[in-house]
């Protein structure tokens, strides 16, 4: 029986200057204003986590593991005791929203490196099913054949039943990535339900066709 095998893609890596690709959906629903406010909030810095701060990166290394991240250097970084603040150094639109997300993506990382990250999805469906094998994950999802799904590094798939999977990593981006990639092989269909779906997911289910 032929066997599919999914790689996943590498996630790109921050840049200097982070630019419209990745401010685009994430800003579309925050105000200026919300995100210069959030940027303005200190990132408190949890016992047993280190940070190192290098022109425009910083590391943050905890007992989960350690990540780092290069900031736009419209930006200043600064570490203060148990705090690091984000600072601009001009009030333009995408300065102040720049502002406000990497505040947020290093509290992210902070948070991360401590207690990381997880996502759970359930699969519905008679006869499907999930199944660790090695580095990759089998799923049966009512095709002919069984889908392979690689893990990738940095990432930690758990099955505790055979329609459970716990996704879990200190990256929250990629935890999110690796759960959106093992959804879309088999989304929830409409009628039945039957997929993948997030847990606690609701799905709309079309009422059938009735037979006159």
């Amino acid at each position: 029986m032929p066997v599919e095998s999914f790689p996943v893609s590498q996630t790109p890596s921050f840049p200097a200057e982070l630019g419209s690709w990745l401010l685009g959906g994430w800003l579309s629903e925050q105000s200026e204003e919300e995100m210069s406010r959030i940027g303005k909030k200190p990132v408190e810095i949890t016992q047993g986590v280190g940070i190192k701060i290098e022109r425009d990166v910083i590391k943050v290394k905890g007992q989960k593991g350690e990540l780092e991240f290069s900031f736009s250097s419209r930006l200043q970084v600064e570490q203060k005791d148990n705090q690091i603040f984000v600072k601009r150094n001009k009030d333009s639109k995408i300065d102040r929203s720049l502002h406000g997300l990497t505040r947020s993506l290093i509290a992210n990382m902070v948070k991360g490196v401590t207690d990381g990250y997880e996502k759970k999805l359930e699969i519905r469906g008679i006869g499907y099913r999930a199944q660790l094998k090695g580095k990759e994950l089998s799923l049966n999802l009512g095709f002919s054949h069984p889908l392979n799904f690689a893990i990738p590094q940095g990432i930690t798939v758990e099955t505790p039943s055979p329609t459970q999977i716990v996704i879990k990593g200190i990256n929250k981006r990629d935890v999110g990535e690796i759960a959106a990639q093992i959804r879309r092989l088999r989304p929830p269909e409409s009628y039945k339900g039957k997929g993948i779906r997030y847990f606690g997911e609701y799905v709309r289910q079309k009422q059938g066709k009735k037979v006159a």
